[in-house]
């Protein structure tokens, strides 16, 4: 059985061998979690728990009167140095043993006196009543509370009936009980033998099921292989991009103020040409209206002195404003900007823009430059990978599983058969022994029908108007029959004790010894004890099986395993014995891959972010002169405004004083002069008012532009530098950090099956539920069933046998109130009792003649004849009496 176990158990491990690193493992971050799925299960059937239903409170009831009796803690050490000694040390550890069994030796002396006394006491019982005394005698006195006596006792002795009563059926319910669960053994045995089956069975596929989801870390790291560009590429650019893109992002914004200088240097040139030909023509029709004005003013109607007062002051205070329309801003004065000009055009004519771009495609392009650089190891890395499957595969089929599976079947069966062979002897002994307790139970039967048919003839047949030798047939039966019960009684009751006791002893030290211990796991403290078994070995289970008695693999720890439903693999600490770990553990996974994965070579340097057209593109901007124009003669100009006044409000002015002068050919000609100055406003003052708010805007943004321009192109080219400096030279400082997480997470995927694999080991594949549910079947069919059936069956028989003996007593009493006597007591006088009385034998002797007996006491009997008068067993009545 241990061959086929032990072969059973290494099939187990071939596809994980101990995964149990002899170096410390590597300390790799988490990676991307794989999913294995779950490891197919079989469904063990066998539930090792029993309930024992109404009758548990039963069960309760000894486990209780067990404790009561044996209250002392486990004997462990005590057990232990008799196992040790092999039951040599009884003779100096008595002490020890009587000390802890003192509770069971009390009630098996009590037990045994019973058993001896009992015979003895019915012996004298019987000569004692056969001498006519101990109630022999059929002689009753008559007293006053024979009634109430006669009540008493015959409540008594049927409340006494009932609890033997009650402790035969619980004796019956016992033996019932036990018979019922014994057909119970046959299923118990087979759920195990399909669980054993399920185990062997189920197995080689969950084993081949932790096979198969290799192909689960095979398909990831070919992924992430076939995926190392964006993988790992992606993170070297990412990387990358967080130095690089501000740096290209100056340069991109230094194009776009490029094509921003260069549109203001054209609006300022346009502006200024508009303005300063805009000025001319304006001064012009502004003189021309001024003078139109004037000679309209030397109009009569002015000074002339028949012109009324105020159309003359109107007209002074017109012409005296007139000197106020004329140009206020000098554009002329204004170099233009066309050198400047001519310098943006040419910077623009390089696009910068594109040139950024093509940096930032060189950049972009880093995961496909980490394709080509890694293709080499990137299929030196797959093809091992594609090997370690094929090495897990040979090697599981090279180890004999299905052979080692067939023989542990062929085992199970084997045993199946014989333990079915036992089935009938089984149930020829349980009918055996059925039978034996029916047949004590039904000693106790008999007794209590006696009682019963003895109360009910009693009761029944009862007349309180007739005399103790004049009762009925049926109270004499009563009688008879409670007689008959205790003969009974003594007869059986002996014998019922013997046998209960024996019983008790047996179950009861079995309760304590062997079903309570293994409840609290004593019983497996003392199993486990170190050089118990054998004097070699600390542990017995890795001494017997691997040599090793150091190993701490106990018998507890190998139940509590398996207990839990964990895989066998955990349960007998395989990964310390079977170490094929140099196949299946971490180092030959990962270190030929990390050797592989150590050769990326990763270099960056033909990545150029700016080329040298977009550099010196940006120093001639830093040279287009745009810090030699003179901004603030510009901007002066511009806030002076087109007019000295404006002519919209020198017009409505106008307007407001010429609709003050009478109506006349004078405020036609101003009011047309009016319409000449809207109309210049509105053509030419306008838009050479948006002419200078161009050319405002332009000039402040040319001046922010130009300021520290050089510097600011310095800082810009020095941003590009570094960035390239960085990738060109530096970046290997960060190639080399991105290309270990890389590598983590690739021999992560192997680490995760290798843990998944143990993991499944340790608590899915093979669960060895099955080998402790053989365990706890044991203990329910020995303690369960049988020792707590067989100790219910002794207690409730034996309470009945103990209230034999106030039934004995009870029975012999009640029996004198029933039963027809010979005599009674008679209490007359013949000068006082009539003769009637005497004749119908109420007060004196019974009467025979009704029954064809002559009445000697009726003739003549002297009044002082006590021989005659008062029968044997009937003491003289005393003088007070009469």
């Amino acid at each position: 059985m241990w061959k086929s176990g032990t072969l059973l158990l290494l099939s187990v491990l071939w596809a994980s061998g101990e995964l149990q690193q002899e170096t410390e493992p590597r300390r790799l971050p988490p990676p991307g979690k794989l999913d294995f799925g779950y490891v197919p299960a079989g469904v063990y059937e066998t539930l090792a728990h029993y309930e024992p239903g109404p009758i548990g409170i039963l069960f309760h009831l000894v486990h209780a009167f067990l404790h009561a009796v044996q209250p002392n803690a486990f004997p462990h050490d005590l057990i232990v140095k008799l196992a040790k000694d092999k039951f040599g040390a009884i003779q100096t550890e008595y002490q020890k043993a009587i000390y802890y069994e003192i509770g069971f030796l009390i009630c098996a002396a009590v037990g045994l006196l019973f058993a001896i006394l009992m015979p003895v006491v019915g012996l004298f019982f019987c000569m004692c009543r056969c001498c006519d005394n101990c109630g022999g005698e059929m002689h009753q006195r008559q007293r006053k509370n024979a009634d109430c006596r006669r009540g008493l006792l015959g409540t008594l002795l049927f409340s006494t009936s009932l609890v033997i009563t009650i402790g035969v059926l619980c004796a019956y319910a016992a033996n019932q009980n036990l018979s019922s669960q014994v057909k119970n053994i046959r299923r118990l045995v087979n759920s195990n033998m399909r669980d054993l089956h399920t185990f062997a069975n189920d197995t080689p596929m969950q084993i081949d099921y932790l096979i198969s989801q290799y192909a689960t870390v095979k398909n990831k790291v070919n992924y992430d292989l076939d995926n190392i560009g964006p993988l790992l590429g992606g993170r070297i650019h990412v990387r990358l991009d967080k130095e690089v893109h501000p740096a290209l992002n100056q340069v991109l914004n230094m194009a776009g103020a490029m094509r921003e200088t260069k549109e203001a240097l054209e609006n300022v040139s346009v502006s200024l040409v508009v303005l300063q030909e805009g000025a001319g023509k304006l001064h012009f029709n502004l003189s021309q209206v001024c003078d139109s004005i004037n000679r309209t003013l030397d109009d009569p109607g002015c000074h002339d002195e028949e012109s009324d007062a105020t159309t003359a002051q109107l007209c002074r205070s017109i012409r005296q404003s007139l000197s106020q329309l004329q140009i206020s801003a000098n554009f002329t004065r204004l170099p233009n900007v066309n050198p400047q000009l001519e310098k943006m055009k040419n910077v623009v004519k390089t696009d910068l823009s594109s040139v950024v771009h093509r940096g930032f495609s060189s950049l972009n392009d880093t995961p496909h430059i980490v394709i080509e650089q890694t293709r080499s190891v990137v299929n030196s890395v797959q093809n091992l990978v594609d090997s370690v499957g094929n090495n897990i595969s040979s090697f599981s089929k090279a180890f004999p599983l299905q052979t080692c599976l067939s023989n542990f079947t062929i085992f199970i069966s084997h045993a199946h058969a014989k333990i079915e062979d036992y089935y009938p002897e089984v149930d020829k002994m349980d009918f055996y022994r059925w039978i034996g307790c029916i047949a004590l139970c039904c000693m106790v039967v008999l007794v209590l029908a006696f009682n019963y048919l003895g109360l009910l003839c009693g009761t029944l047949g009862y007349d309180k108007h007739a005399s103790p030798t004049t009762r009925g047939c049926i109270s004499n039966t009563g009688g008879t029959l409670l007689m008959a019960g205790v003969g009974f009684s003594f007869i059986f009751s002996w014998m019922l004790m013997g046998v209960l006791t024996t019983i008790f002893l047996a179950g009861g030290n079995m309760e304590k010894l062997l079903c309570e211990p293994f409840h609290t796991k004593e019983l497996f403290k003392v199993v486990d004890t170190p050089y118990l078994i054998n004097p070699e070995w600390k542990n017995f289970i890795p001494g017997y099986m691997y040599n090793d008695s150091d190993l701490e693999l106990t018998s507890e720890s190998l139940y509590s395993t398996c207990k839990q439903n964990k895989g066998i693999y955990s349960a007998l600490r395989l990964d310390k014995v079977f170490n094929i770990s140099s196949f299946l553990n971490t180092t030959v996974f990962t270190k030929d891959v990390v050797r592989q994965l150590e050769n990326f070579r990763i270099d960056l340097r033909t990545i150029i972010l700016l080329e040298a057209e977009g550099k010196q593109n940006l120093l001639d901007f830093s040279e287009a002169g745009l810090s030699e124009i003179n901004y603030a003669d510009y901007l002066d100009e511009v806030n002076k405004g087109v007019t000295v006044v404006d002519v919209l409000s020198f017009a409505k002015e106008l307007e407001s004083q010429t609709d003050l002068m009478p109506r006349g050919p004078l405020q036609a000609a101003l009011k047309g002069h009016v319409a000449t100055l809207q109309r210049i406003h509105r053509q030419q003052i306008t838009p050479m008012e948006q002419a200078m708010s161009a050319l405002n805007q332009s000039m402040r943004f040319l001046e922010r532009t130009a300021s520290d321009l050089p510097n600011k192109v310095t800082d810009v080219l020095e941003a590009i530098e570094a960035a390239q400096h960085l990738i060109s030279q530096n970046a290997t400082l960060l190639i080399n950090q991105e290309t270990r997480k890389y590598s983590a997470t690739i021999i992560g995927y192997f680490n995760q099956y290798i843990e998944w694999v143990k993991t499944s080991l340790a608590l899915e594949v093979a669960p060895c539920k099955p080998f402790s549910n053989i365990l706890d079947t044991a203990q329910i069919m020995t303690c369960s069933f049988l020792v707590d059936s067989m100790n219910t069956f002794w207690m409730g028989l034996g309470c009945s046998t103990l209230f034999l003996l106030p039934s004995v007593i009870l029975a012999v009493k009640l029996a004198k109130y029933y039963r027809r006597m010979d005599t009674e007591d008679v209490y007359d006088d013949v000068e006082t009792i009539p003769m009637k009385n005497m004749e119908i034998g109420n007060n004196g002797y019974h009467s025979e003649s009704s029954q064809g007996i002559p009445n000697p006491m009726m003739t003549s009997v002297p009044t002082y004849d006590t021989m005659n008068r008062f029968p044997r067993a009937s003491a003289p009545p005393r003088h007070i009496d009469w």
